[in-house]
C-alpha cells in the first residue's frame, strides 16, 4: 500500500511539474514575444520592415537605426535619466528607511496617526499636483532643470516606500536590536548597524520597483522641463516619435536602448527582489 501511495504522489508531482513548465513556457512566449519583435524590427531597414513579414528576421543585421538614435541626441536624455534615477532613488530609500524605523520599532503617541496619514497620502493622484508643483519650481528658479524632477520623484514614491518598509522592519526580531543595545549601541547606531543591513532585501525590492517608476516618469518631465538638456528618456521617446513617425525601426531601436538599463537592473537584482518579496510575504 505504501508503494502504491508513493507512486501516486510521484505521478501527481510529475504532472504538477509538467503543468508548471507548460504554463511557464506559455508565459515566456507572451512576455518575450513583444521584446523579440522589438529587437528584430530595430535591426531592419525601413524598406524591409514595410515589405517583409513582422516576425521575419532581417536579411542583413544593421545597426544603422541605433546610430540614428545616438546621432539624435539620445545620450543627453540618457545621462539625465541616470542622474535623476540615481539621486532620487538614493534619497528616497534613505528617507524611507529613516521614517520606517521609528514607525515600526518605537512606541509613541502619534505613531498610528502618522502612519495613517502616510497611507492616506498613497491615494493622492499626482496629476492634481502638476500646477502647484510647476508654480513651486518656477518660484524656486529650478524650472527646466533636472533638480525640478527630484522633489516629485521622491515625494510621490515616499508613502508606499515607507508603508512597505514599515511592514518589513516589523518582522525583524527585536532580540537582535536589544542585543545591540546591551552592547552599547544607541538607537541611531542600532539603525545603521543592525536594522538597515537586515533590511537590504526590502530595500532592493523597493529599489527595483521605484526605479522602474522613476525611469518611466513622463508627466512631471513634460511639465517641469522644456529643453533637451533637462529632459529624460520618456520625453526622448515622445520627441523621436514625432520626428520619425513613419520610421518604425528607429523608434524600436530607441525603445530597446531606453529599456535596456531597467532590464539589466532586474536581471542582476532579481534574486534580491524575490528574497524581499518572499520575506515580506512570510513576515506579513
Amino acid at each position: 500500500m505504501n508503494g502504491i501511495s508513493s507512486h501516486k504522489k510521484e505521478a501527481r508531482f510529475s504532472l504538477f511539474r509538467a503543468s508548471a513548465v507548460f504554463f511557464a513556457v506559455i508565459w515566456l512566449l507572451i512576455a518575450g514575444g513583444p521584446f523579440y519583435y522589438l529587437i528584430l524590427t530595430s535591426l531592419k531597414t525601413q524598406g524591409e520592415f514595410l515589405s517583409g513579414s513582422l516576425f521575419k528576421p532581417p536579411q542583413v543585421f544593421s545597426l544603422q537605426n541605433y546610430v540614428k538614435v545616438m546621432e539624435g541626441g539620445f545620450y543627453f536624455y540618457f545621462i539625465n535619466s541616470i542622474i535623476v534615477l540615481g539621486v532620487s532613488l538614493t534619497v528616497l530609500l534613505l528617507v524611507s528607511a529613516c521614517a520606517a524605523y521609528p514607525l515600526s520599532r518605537m512606541r509613541f503617541k502619534l505613531n498610528r496617526p502618522i502612519f495613517a496619514l502616510i497611507v492616506a497620502a498613497m491615494s493622492i493622484p499626482i496629476h492634481i499636483t502638476l500646477i502647484p508643483v510647476f508654480i513651486m519650481s518656477v518660484n524656486l528658479n529650478i524650472y527646466d532643470t533636472i533638480f525640478a524632477l527630484l522633489g516629485p520623484n521622491i515625494a510621490f514614491n515616499l508613502p508606499i516606500s515607507v508603508f512597505i518598509l514599515t511592514s518589513f522592519m516589523q518582522g525583524i526580531s527585536r532580540e537582535i536590536e536589544e542585543a545591540a543595545e546591551i552592547d552599547g549601541c544607541g538607537k541611531f547606531a542600532a539603525f545603521f548597524k543592525v536594522i538597515f543591513p537586515l533590511s537590504k532585501s526590502g530595500l532592493a525590492t523597493l529599489g527595483i520597483y521605484n526605479g522602474v517608476v522613476i525611469w518611466n516618469e513622463f508627466s512631471f518631465v513634460m511639465v517641469l522641463t522644456q529643453t533637451r538638456q533637462s529632459r529624460t528618456l520618456p520625453l526622448a521617446v515622445w520627441e523621436f516619435q514625432g520626428q520619425y513617425t513613419m520610421n518604425i525601426p528607429v523608434i524600436m531601436a530607441l525603445l530597446i536602448l531606453s529599456s535596456l538599463p531597467i532590464v539589466l537592473l532586474y536581471i542582476f537584482g532579481q534574486d534580491k527582489l524575490v528574497k524581499g518579496m518572499m520575506a515580506g510575504a512570510v513576515k506579513g
